[in-house]
């Protein structure tokens, strides 16, 4: 058979299939092109700047988990607190800021999704957006893991955030109105969660005190019923007060002792605390998440949205949030942080509503600060911590963990609880002044760098004034 006259589109085969190879070969060089991090001309100033005071706020919510003792952070009767200075700065922050900032960041998080894949579809085809999604999403989760188990910092967000961020994924082409509605049905859901546990622990003290009440000498009790009463004492001797101060001291004497009795303790908090998020806390992470997406897409975490409207949410996110979070908070006073006691008294709980609304009026007066021009300063001095979040959020994890536990300078459960956020005053401005320095010289923080490199198996360029090697082959 001779073929020298077959043809290809108007070519000699050999010909053809010689173009075919050349096209292909430029088609994923070109998608090797486009699919790279994002410049620096292509950030949003105003999403790092948010992103920074997330990340500096967080810390100060995580800083009892670090330096007070399990069971301490929450309970000021345990740790003989009423009364001092500490109750009031528990309180405050409690009231005020508790749960706003881990809300921001999850927004933001959101919007980053939208952000991320948005601009690969814009110019990649097929499946590549998702496939370059779903790598930087795994290995968002190694990251993660690595803060619990290696780092053992039980308190890690990143597990969270890998997961509820693949979870989202198919949400990212619905409207803001749709997002702001998958977010009100997140928030029912966590909070029938949440009243499924307290209604749990109601039974279970119901039942056990009905068995108690029984003449044991007339009705015999049954194996179900034995049950049923051994868990009421159970929980009842748990929430007493001499068990909590027992907790307090056992997990002192973990904390500060050495790496195999530490790695053991908190590597098991951290898997109690992912195992716990997966169960009880995926709507609580969503919620702000379709908020995040909605509020990109509507222009109100860019500031576009007029000023009236972050002022309505400033005025009732606060104003409802912290009336919600007051009552609340009476309810532990009252019951004296006894959880058996709580849950007997309490009818229904509501930490996820009040969490949310103060959380979203604390967004709005963020913006009305960023609106007014006056506070342009501010959202400067954020900025760089900001871009380097990834970097500052793990290296807090490294940083005050040294400072706290026993493998370091074995501070646990010294300080008491207005000197822990001395320590949070330092690492704020450790943080920022090294985030403004780093990004005279550097693209990116370190651990950000190293992130898109795994997420585009590319070594992306490192200093600044380097060649951009976003036009090389994948590695």
């Amino acid at each position: 058979m001779k073929f020298a006259n077959t043809t290809l589109g108007g070519l000699p085969l050999n010909t053809g299939r010689a173009f075919l190879i050349q096209t292909t070969n430029q088609s994923m060089s070109m998608k090797t092109f486009v699919a790279a991090p994002v410049s620096q001309n292509e950030r949003i100033v105003i999403l790092d700047a948010l992103r920074g005071i997330a990340i500096l706020g967080i810390l100060l919510m995580n800083i009892p988990g670090f330096g007070l003792p399990s069971g301490g952070y929450g309970d000021p009767v345990a740790l003989g607190e009423m009364g001092t200075i500490n109750f009031k700065v528990w309180f405050g922050i409690d009231w005020i800021l508790e749960g706003s900032q881990r809300a921001l960041f999850s927004i933001l998080f959101g919007a980053g999704l939208i952000l991320f894949v948005s601009r690969q579809e814009r110019k990649l085809e097929g499946l590549w957006p998702a496939d370059y999604f779903m790598r930087r999403q795994l290995w968002l989760l190694v990251f993660g893991l690595f803060n619990a188990f290696v780092l053992l910092w039980f308190w890690d967000i990143l597990f969270h955030y890998a997961l509820a961020g693949i979870i989202i994924f198919p949400f990212r082409r619905m409207s803001p109105k749709a997002l702001i509605i998958a977010a009100v049905v997140c928030l029912v859901l966590q909070l029938g969660r949440d009243n499924l546990d307290l209604y749990r622990d109601k039974w279970k003290i119901e039942k056990g005190e009905a068995i108690a009440a029984m003449d044991t000498t007339v009705n015999k009790l049954t194996p179900i019923q034995k049950e049923q009463l051994a868990a009421m004492n159970g929980m009842k001797e748990k929430s007493s007060l001499e068990k909590r101060r027992e907790k307090i001291e056992n997990s002192k004497q973990k904390m500060t002792a050495d790496y195999a009795t530490l790695y053991y303790y908190q590597s098991e908090r951290s898997f109690n605390s992912e195992v716990y998020f997966v169960y009880f806390g995926m709507f609580d992470v969503l919620l702000f998440m379709f908020l995040g997406m909605a509020f990109y897409k509507n222009g109100i975490l860019l500031g576009q949205a007029p000023t009236r409207v972050y002022a309505w949410m400033a005025v009732l996110g606060m104003g409802l949030g912290l009336v919600l979070s007051w009552f609340r908070l009476q309810s532990y006073i009252r019951t004296e942080f006894n959880d058996f006691e709580y849950a007997k008294t309490v009818w229904f709980t509501y930490y996820e509503l009040s969490r949310s609304v103060r959380a979203i009026g604390f967004f709005g007066i963020v913006m009305l600060l960023y609106k007014s021009g006056v506070f342009k300063w501010l959202f400067a001095l954020m900025r760089p911590v900001g871009q380097m979040a990834f970097t500052n959020y793990l290296a807090q994890s490294f940083f005050v963990g040294l400072y706290f536990y026993g493998i370091g300078l074995a501070k646990f459960g010294e300080l008491q609880r207005y000197q822990i956020y001395y320590v949070v005053a330092v690492v704020w401005l450790v943080e920022i002044i090294w985030s403004h320095i780093w990004l005279r010289y550097f693209r990116f923080g370190p651990l950000e760098w190293a992130w898109r490199s795994l997420t585009y198996w590319k070594v992306q360029p490192f200093k600044k004034g380097e060649p951009n090697t976003d036009t090389m082959g994948m590695v």
